[in-house]
């Protein structure tokens, strides 16, 4: 039985949470909230242990693993970076790229999953995977709903 089909999606992944680790270590040092660098280190931890569950799968499967984040999200930070300086120290952008690529590896562990040429073990796998995502996407929703988020925007209304 060939398990190309399921290295390559697993590799697929891997690189993805790879890329987000990275990008969760660049909002952690860049963001001045300490609520939100906390919460992005160990986001960051997170995606490292993803990525191991991965990759042990892809080496169960006796394949090569991604190791390495893509050149695209690399261009993806640099965008966090270069726009950083020209929205005031803004947190709210680096918080908005975050939240846009989450939107983007749940989007690929939920079309992983939906693979029904993928093996059970391979599913399962990702299943674990995806379960840290999830739990990380939660707690930072949760986070940015509370009332202590400095990132909450209060509505003002002006009396004439």
């Amino acid at each position: 039985m060939s398990h190309d089909r399921d290295i390559r999606v697993l590799n697929g992944l891997t690189v993805a949470t790879l890329d987000s680790m990275k990008g969760f270590e660049d909002a952690a040092e860049n963001v001045k909230g300490i609520a939100y660098a906390t919460m992005f280190t160990d986001f960051a931890e997170d995606r490292g242990r993803v990525a191991a569950i991965l990759q042990a799968k892809v080496r169960e499967l006796h394949g090569e693993s991604g190791k390495s984040a893509s050149v695209l999200a690399a261009a993806h930070r640099n965008i966090i970076n270069t726009e950083r300086p020209f929205a005031g120290k803004n947190d709210n952008v680096i918080i908005a790229e975050v939240e846009r690529g989450e939107n983007y590896i749940t989007a690929r562990f939920e079309e992983a999953l939906m693979d029904k040429a993928l093996q059970l073990t391979t599913i399962t796998a990702i299943e674990k995977g995806f379960a840290f995502v999830k739990a990380d996407q939660d707690q930072a929703s949760a986070l940015k709903r509370s009332k202590r988020s400095p990132f909450r925007r209060e509505r003002h209304t002006h009396r004439i």
